[in-house]
């Protein structure tokens, strides 16, 4: 899925910029555990998660992680944002919670990492 699609569908709001070119996420995963994010090997991951701090973007990056979905009606911090932006990252924000997004955009065909 494109994240002009992703944005779409979740009714999310983005809070970094989005990239001049529109790209396509293939993958995604959900989870509040920063421990399993780190032993993703997939690339062109989306993250949904309720976490909304410095440390998850940090962990995101290692991750080499495209894009993350905050739920929960979750705002990034100025911080967060200008990390994310240095190093490329999207942020997403969501009203909803994360069953309810990872459950969307499955039905729209983004896949599980596992």
């Amino acid at each position: 899925m494109k994240i002009n699609e992703i944005i779409e569908k979740i009714n999310a709001r983005a809070a970094t910029s989005l990239p001049e070119e529109d790209f396509e996420l293939e993958k995604a995963f959900s989870s509040d555990l920063m421990s399993d994010v780190l032993t993703l090997e997939e690339e062109n991951i989306l993250l949904i998660t309720g976490l909304a701090n410095v440390q998850l973007i940090r962990t995101a990056e290692m991750a080499n992680i495209d894009v993350v979905v905050l739920a929960r009606g979750k705002k990034a911090s100025p911080e967060m944002v200008e990390l994310a932006s240095e190093n490329g990252l999207v942020i997403l924000e969501t009203p909803f919670s994360i069953y309810k997004t990872s459950g969307i955009l499955y039905s729209n065909g983004l896949k599980p990492v596992y």
